[in-house]
């Protein structure tokens, strides 16, 4: 240990070196109780051996800048003023070291490099958000820092408490969350944007969106929040979009779980001819709570079978014929099927291969987030505010970001890139020669 440059406390280290010195106790039980003395103060010999470490780097800062004591060098910037104490962060709370002091030849305090350096990053803050997204609650957050048995004592003070906890979840929370909805968007190259709604509360819901770009990565964008999934919330979010870089011009394919009020939003800003895929998972399964068990089978056949067909005219035709057979018994069925035909189809109508169909034409993406979100933030049983929501889940989408993965048929995107080219170029032809038509009219 020692040749590893491990600190061993005094008691420890004797007792080793007895252990080793002996010729009377066989190997296995000289290893046996070696490492059982060793576990016994592991946390504290890591202690040890960290401020240890901390001490030594600060004395070398301090003779960098006054030079070895009693001496009277040129070469020196300030001069030693005694020693005081600190607490520096370890293992999500805080401990207490004695530093060295120096002052300036002008008599102002000069701070160490290494105590500086050490005190500059928020270790503290992120281990209590850290503990947060992995379902610590805030009276756990002492036990899961400090082992009830271990020898490193907890004192108050030392930052350990609930409210301490929260405290730093909250700075560090709403720091990220400012720096996430600032930061620029122009350079993401987005190809696809989901936005999605997520009731937090009865009187609370908040918007969010994803992004996925060119190259298939996918991209937390962004996140409002409002009392319902109405227009006026949506566009907020939209607006702060194109607030950061988003332009409007380049056409996107939108995808929505079929709420009205995001349509409405998405024209507002990027036109009406804008490509929007209604979520056909979220579709069929409004269809079948509304219907029987006994008709569940049959109907699901029919919608895979139109979904998976590569013509958009034989598939609209082959759910017009769905409606029409269960518009007798069942008209308000029927009328869900219709409602929004032309906003299901879109990645057929774009003519996609089935693989990038598959991926594109439902909300599976941002739903994966939304559930990361609930899993998160289930200890929170009262929301205060709307913002304490918004950091919650900013938080939480930031760590779902962690685990994203490339778009499964992520090399077909340029496919789909080239047809919203075509798409749009269609649409503003079809808008000139309607112009000029009404004109001459």
């Amino acid at each position: 240990a020692c040749r590893l440059g491990v600190l061993i406390p005094r008691k420890e280290s004797n007792a080793m070196n007895r252990l080793i010195t002996s010729t009377a106790i066989p190997a296995r039980e000289l290893k046996i109780e070696a490492l059982a003395s060793m576990s016994a103060s592991f946390e504290r010999l890591c202690l040890a051996a960290g401020l240890e470490a901390l001490g030594e780097m600060m004395e070398v800062d301090a003779q960098t800048a006054c030079g070895p004591r009693h001496g009277r060098g040129k070469d020196r910037t300030a001069h030693r003023w005694g020693k005081t104490k600190g607490k520096i962060g370890f293992h999500g709370g805080k401990v207490e070291i004695a530093r060295p002091r120096l002052r300036s030849f002008d008599g102002k305090e000069q701070a160490l490099p290494s105590w500086k350096g050490a005190m500059t990053e928020d270790w503290l803050g992120k281990w209590a958000m850290n503990q947060m997204l992995i379902n610590v609650s805030t009276r756990k957050f002492e036990r899961s820092m400090r082992l009830p048995e271990g020898d490193v004592p907890a004192p108050n003070g030392s930052g350990l408490s609930k409210s301490a906890a929260s405290r730093r979840f909250v700075a560090l929370s709403a720091a990220r969350l400012k720096e996430w909805m600032g930061s620029d968007l122009s350079d993401l190259g987005l190809l696809v944007i989901q936005i999605d709604g997520i009731h937090m509360d009865e009187d609370m819901t908040l918007v969010a969106a994803i992004g996925v770009d060119v190259n298939g990565d996918k991209h937390p964008l962004g996140l409002v929040e409002g009392a319902t999934e109405n227009a006026a919330t949506v566009q907020a979010l939209i607006d702060n979009l194109v607030e950061r870089g988003l332009n409007p011009t380049v056409p996107r394919l939108f995808i929505i779980d079929g709420s009205k009020a995001l349509s409405k939003a998405i024209r507002a800003t990027f036109g009406r001819d804008a490509a929007i895929q209604r979520c056909q998972i979220h579709k069929a399964r409004n269809i079948m709570d509304r219907l029987p068990k006994s008709m569940h089978a049959q109907v699901r056949r029919v919608l895979r079978q139109a979904w998976e067909m590569d013509d958009a005219d034989k598939a609209e035709k082959l759910l017009r014929n769905l409606a029409r057979r269960l518009e007798r018994d069942w008209e308000g069925v029927a009328a869900s099927i219709l409602e929004g035909l032309d906003e299901m189809l879109t990645v057929t109508k774009l003519g996609l291969p089935p693989e990038l169909r598959r991926s594109l034409a439902c909300t599976n993406i941002i739903e994966n987030v939304m559930g990361t979100v609930r899993r998160v933030s289930r200890n929170v049983k009262y929301w205060r505010s709307p913002s304490m929501a918004l950091r919650w889940a900013g938080a939480a989408m930031q760590e779902a970001a962690k685990g994203f993965r490339r778009l499964k048929a992520y090399k077909q995107l340029p496919l789909l890139q080239a047809a919203l080219a075509v798409h749009k170029a269609r649409a503003t032809s079809s808008n000139a020669h309607l112009a000029q038509t009404t004109k001459a009219a």
